[in-house]
C-alpha cells in the first residue's frame, strides 16, 4: 500500500504555523489551529472582494500587482478630472502623490514604485482636450517625462517605466488610431502600427512581447494582436467582443474582464483567459459588472478597481485557474 512518505518522499509535518512556500500536494498539521491542511491548485478562477478605493472614479489607469497596485487619474463626479494616486497593499488603499495634470482615459503602465501615465483627456466631456504629456511616478511623487508622438485619449499601455509600450486610442477630433509607440525612459518613438485601429482596448505584456485585445472600432471588437517589438500579428479572437474592458498578464497568459458588450445589460463582468493562442470564458464573472475601470497584476493574480456605472471605488482580486491555494482538510 502506498504511503504519503513513499509518494512525496517525506512524512507529514507537524507545524505551529503554515509554511511560507508550500508546494502543490504538500500536507501538514497546524498545531496552533489544530487542523490538517493541503496545498492545492485551483481548477477554476474566482473573484473576491478587496479593499475599497478612497476616491471612487472611472476612466482611471492602473499599474503594478495584486499586492502592490497603483491607481491614478480618472474622472470622479462631482469633482471632475482627478490626479489622485492610490497604492494598494493587497488589502487596502492609501493615498500617494498627486499627478501634476489631472486627466482621464490615459494609458498607465509600470509598477507601484515606478509607474507611468501618458495621453488622456481633460476638460468637460462635451469639449475635451487631448493630452500628449507623460508623468513618471517614483513611489512618492510624479515628475514630467517625454511627450508622446501622437496626441490621443482612450489608448492602452503595458511594460515598465523604462521600456513602455502604448497603442491605439482616439486622436482629435474623433479618429480611431493604430499608432504604437515605445518608451526608453526618456523619449517616445514610433513602433509598428496595430492591424486594427481602435480605442479603449487592453495592452498587457512587455515592450517586445505585447498583447492588445478588445476595444472599439466604432463597434465592439474581439480582435487580439501580438507585438514582437516591431510589428503586430493577429491571434485568436476573444469570445465576446467588447470595449472599455481591462486586463492583466503577459502575452502568453492574459486575463480580460468587464467592459461594454452587445449583451443585456451591456455593462458586463465577463472574464476570459488567454493562453497565447486562444481565449476561454471563465465561469466566474466580476462581482460588480463595470467598464472604464482599471486592471493590474498577472493572469493567476489580477486586480480590478474603479469604473462605472455608477462610478465606484470597488476593488476585486482574481485568483486564476491553476493558482496555488491552501485548503483545510475536514473529516467527519
Amino acid at each position: 500500500m502506498a504511503t504519503y512518505k513513499g509518494i512525496q518522499g517525506f512524512t507529514i509535518q507537524n507545524l505551529s504555523a503554515d509554511p511560507s512556500n508550500p508546494i502543490e500536494g504538500q500536507v501538514w498539521y497546524n498545531s496552533t489551529s489544530n487542523v490538517w491542511k493541503v496545498e492545492e491548485a485551483t481548477t477554476v478562477g474566482a473573484w473576491a472582494t478587496g479593499g475599497t478605493m478612497t476616491t471612487a472614479r472611472q476612466g482611471l489607469a492602473g499599474a503594478g500587482t495584486q499586492t502592490a497596485g497603483l491607481a491614478f487619474s480618472g474622472y470622479s463626479a462631482p469633482t471632475g478630472f482627478t490626479g489622485a494616486t492610490e497604492e494598494y497593499n493587497g488589502s487596502s488603499w492609501s493615498t500617494g502623490g498627486t499627478m501634476a495634470a489631472a486627466r482621464a482615459n490615459a494609458a498607465g503602465l509600470g509598477t507601484q514604485t515606478a509607474g507611468l501615465v501618458t495621453g488622456g483627456e481633460v476638460d468637460v466631456p462635451a469639449n475635451p482636450t487631448f493630452l500628449n504629456t507623460t508623468e513618471e511616478y517614483n513611489g512618492a511623487s510624479w515628475t514630467s517625462g517625454g511627450t508622446i508622438v501622437t496626441t490621443r485619449q482612450g489608448l492602452a499601455g503595458c511594460g515598465i517605466q523604462t521600456a513602455g509600450l502604448i497603442s491605439g486610442g482616439l486622436t482629435p477630433p474623433a479618429t480611431y488610431s493604430s499608432a504604437t509607440e515605445e518608451y526608453d525612459g526618456a523619449t517616445w518613438t514610433t513602433g509598428g502600427s496595430l492591424g486594427t485601429a481602435r480605442q479603449q482596448q487592453v495592452n498587457v505584456g512587455t515592450q517586445t512581447a505585447g498583447l492588445a485585445f478588445g476595444g472599439s472600432t466604432g463597434a465592439y471588437t474581439n480582435v487580439t494582436e501580438e507585438y514582437d517589438g516591431s510589428s503586430w500579428t493577429a491571434s485568436g479572437n476573444m469570445n465576446t467582443a467588447r470595449s472599455q474592458l481591462r486586463g492583466a498578464g503577459i502575452q502568453t497568459a492574459a486575463v480580460g474582464f468587464g467592459g461594454n458588450a452587445s449583451l443585456s445589460p451591456p455593462v458586463t463582468g465577463l472574464t476570459e483567459e488567454y493562453n497565447g493562442a486562444t481565449w476561454t470564458t471563465s465561469p466566474a464573472s466580476l462581482n460588480t459588472a463595470r467598464s472604464l475601470h482599471a486592471g493590474a497584476g498577472t493572469q493567476p493574480a489580477a486586480l480590478a478597481f474603479g469604473g462605472q456605472p455608477p462610478t465606484t471605488g470597488a476593488t476585486e482580486e482574481w485568483t486564476g485557474a491553476g493558482a496555488a491555494v491552501t485548503k483545510t482538510i475536514t473529516v467527519s
